[in-house]
């Protein structure tokens, strides 16, 4: 556990030696956990680069938090401080999926100095903005209904601190249909569906406002200058193609991945494609290092 600024435990997984030249940092996404980048930690971890992954506040094994502290601009500080206690030094790779990029976006923001030692950035199923106005895959008309359902909901005292968003049979079809791609293994379903089933109800309503907000093109640029690589599923409901595309356009200099077929749970659903991508990025973090070693 690692404890933040405001008293937050957070769980911290580190998978590889601490004698590994490359540290790579896996942010994972809104009401996930850090188990939906277990694959791909396993895949990178080993004599050459150390994984170090961790559930944001409010999610998985961390603590819960103050509801007025359900930010990026937060997730960004902590990522920060983990950063510090766990890589004080050498080069980083940099991984977000979803939410977890955005948190980069604002890292890039608010640490600069951070962002800097990066040798390596990806950028996976996430969006630099207009998030408010997401359909998530439904007919335009019915969204403002669904969202007056949602803050219905949101607003009820059932939706106490403790509780969770309900048991993974009862949810499984929602989140196949909307994280999932269709031809998504059973580890893949099976992994998303646990970890969203424990998600506590305040956690999704929390960060709800401040994804609405992110509008973070401007801070692409902290990038420009390190590898970055884009990955986006083609049947991505919940951060969309375009918004990859639009990462894109603000970042020339990254490289874009369509995974066809994939849905927005990459780190599960394409392990061998994500794995690959991040670690030629490692292999590009060494390949720099080791003249000035």
């Amino acid at each position: 556990m690692l404890t933040t600024t405001d008293g937050v435990p957070l769980h911290v997984e580190v998978d590889g030696p601490d004698t590994a030249p490359v540290t790579v940092v896996l942010a994972h996404g809104w009401t996930l956990d850090s188990s939906t980048w277990a694959p791909v930690s396993a895949a990178l971890s080993g004599p050459g680069a150390r994984v170090v992954r961790y559930d944001h506040r409010g999610h998985g094994r961390s603590g819960v938090a103050d509801p007025a502290s359900l930010t990026l601009d937060q997730l960004a500080d902590d990522l920060a401080l983990l950063i510090a206690r766990t890589a004080p030094t050498g080069p980083l790779v940099l991984a977000g999926h979803s939410m977890g990029g955005m948190t980069l976006m604002a890292l890039a923001d608010r640490h600069p100095d951070v962002v800097a030692r990066a040798a390596g950035v990806a950028l996976v199923a996430t969006a630099a903005g207009g998030l408010a106005d997401t359909s998530f895959g439904l007919p335009r008309q019915t969204v403002p209904v669904v969202r007056a359902v949602e803050d219905r909901l949101f607003a009820s005292r059932r939706w106490a601190a403790g509780s969770r968003l309900g048991s993974p049979r009862a949810i499984a079809p929602a989140a196949r249909w909307l994280l999932l791609g269709p031809d998504a293994d059973r580890h893949a379903v099976r992994t998303t569906v646990r970890s969203l089933a424990a998600c506590r109800p305040l956690t999704l309503s929390g960060f709800r406002p401040t994804l609405a907000a992110h509008e973070r093109e401007t801070a692409l640029a902290a990038f420009a200058g390190i590898p970055t690589v884009v990955l986006a599923g083609s049947r991505d409901r919940l951060t969309p193609v375009a918004a990859s595309r639009r990462i894109r356009a603000a970042l020339p200099s990254a490289s874009l991945t369509i995974f066809p077929e994939a849905g927005h749970m990459l780190p599960l659903e394409r392990v061998a494609g994500v794995s690959g991508r991040l670690g030629a990025l490692v292999r590009g973090a060494r390949a720099v290092r080791s003249p000035a070693a």
